[in-house]
C-alpha cells in the first residue's frame, strides 16, 4: 500500500514539473510576442509622429544611439532633440522586416536585433527591453545603416574627414 502512495506522490510530482515547464515555454513565447507588438508600436508612434505614444514606449533612463558617431541620446536629450520632428507631424518610419527577440532567464530583461525598412533603407536596429511596471519598454536602442560590403571602401572614403576630425577630438576631451 506504502508504495501506491509513494507511486501516485511521485507521479504528482512529475505532472506538476512537465506543466510547470510547459507553463515557462508558453510564458516566454508570450514575452517574446508581447515585445514584438511593443516594438512595432514604438516604431509606429513615430511615423505618426505621436511623442507621448513614443516616448512612453521607452525607460525613463533610456537610451537612443543614432546613425551618426555623435549620437548617443540619454533620454532628456533625445526627447529635446525628437521634440521638433514629432511637432512637425514627421518623425521617422521604420518597418521591422525581420527581428529576433531573446529573453533572459528570469524573463525581465530581453533582448533584440531587427532589420528595417526606413527613409534610409535597410537599418539594423538593436537593443534592450526592461520589464518596467508590467509593461515592456525600450531601454537602449542602437540604429546602424547596412551598408553593403562590396560599398564599404567607398562610404569609408566618404566619411574619411568629418570621422578624422571627430576621433581627433574625442582623444582631445579624452585626456583632460
Amino acid at each position: 500500500m506504502k508504495s501506491l502512495y509513494l507511486f501516485a506522490l511521485l507521479l504528482l510530482i512529475t505532472s506538476c514539473k512537465t506543466k510547470e515547464v510547459v507553463l515557462q515555454v508558453a510564458s516566454t513565447s508570450a514575452i517574446k510576442k508581447e515585445i514584438h507588438t511593443h516594438l512595432d508600436a514604438w516604431h509606429q508612434a513615430a511615423a505618426e509622429a505621436n511623442y507621448d505614444a513614443y516616448f512612453n514606449l521607452m525607460t525613463k533612463d533610456g537610451v537612443f544611439i543614432g546613425t551618426d558617431a555623435t549620437e548617443n541620446w540619454q533620454n532628456e536629450a533625445f526627447k529635446t532633440f525628437s521634440k521638433p520632428y514629432f511637432e512637425k507631424g514627421k518623425a521617422w518610419s521604420f518597418s521591422a522586416i525581420e527581428r529576433n527577440v531573446y529573453v533572459s532567464q528570469d524573463k525581465k530583461i530581453a533582448w533584440f536585433d531587427e532589420l528595417l525598412d526606413t527613409q534610409m533603407k535597410i537599418c539594423r536596429g538593436s537593443g534592450v527591453m526592461k520589464l518596467e511596471d508590467n509593461t515592456w519598454k525600450v531601454a537602449h536602442y542602437v540604429l546602424s545603416i547596412a551598408i553593403p560590403n562590396e560599398n564599404v571602401k567607398e562610404v569609408v572614403a566618404l566619411k574619411n574627414t568629418s570621422d578624422s576630425l571627430y576621433i581627433k577630438s574625442l582623444r582631445i576631451k579624452n585626456t583632460q
